[in-house]
């Protein structure tokens, strides 16, 4: 069953916090250089004791973090192409890199969720963070990755400029 189809909210809810906790696991990870799997524990544990946090998909989460830490160069140098030719992935704020950097990875390994979906969700993250800029880059840098990657998804529809 895809996330577009119907199955509740409860599974909504689950996997956009899933995806807000991967996001602070690779924060943590970038900021520290802290092993994936301590990270992980980590946000385990206190996902117990915080409100809702425990509630995530917690498959959802572990792929997504062990996902992106494994295709790191890969989704580094796509990144580094869809962004523009004077900013590079390395130069972004650590959370902006984590939300790009788990959008994208979705959007490359996680094909049974629909790109809007991702689109959507990265979005949706991007804003709880960030209110200036940010969320507008993250909307054009990914769905130039969803056009790179799912292109059959858009039927013809051109990606975002640079």
């Amino acid at each position: 069953m895809s996330e577009d189809e119907p199955h509740g909210a409860g599974g909504t809810i689950r996997r956009s916090l899933a995806r807000l906790a991967a996001v602070q696991a690779l924060y943590q990870i970038d900021l520290n250089d802290t092993p994936a799997e301590t990270v992980i524990a980590e946000l385990r544990e206190r996902g117990e004791d915080e409100e809702g946090f425990g509630e995530a998909d917690d498959a959802l989460f572990t792929d997504i973090v062990h996902g992106v830490i494994a295709n790191r160069d890969d989704l580094d140098a796509l990144l580094d192409e869809m962004l523009a030719p004077d900013w590079t992935l390395a130069r972004l704020e650590v959370v902006l890199r984590a939300v790009l950097c788990a959008g994208a990875y979705e959007l490359l390994a996680r094909l049974e969720i629909p790109a809007r979906v991702v689109l959507n969700e990265y979005l949706d993250i991007a804003h709880a963070f960030f209110s200036g800029k940010e969320p507008k880059l993250v909307n054009g840098v990914l769905d130039r990755v969803a056009h790179r990657l799912r292109a059959s998804e858009f039927d013809g529809e051109a990606a975002s400029p640079r």
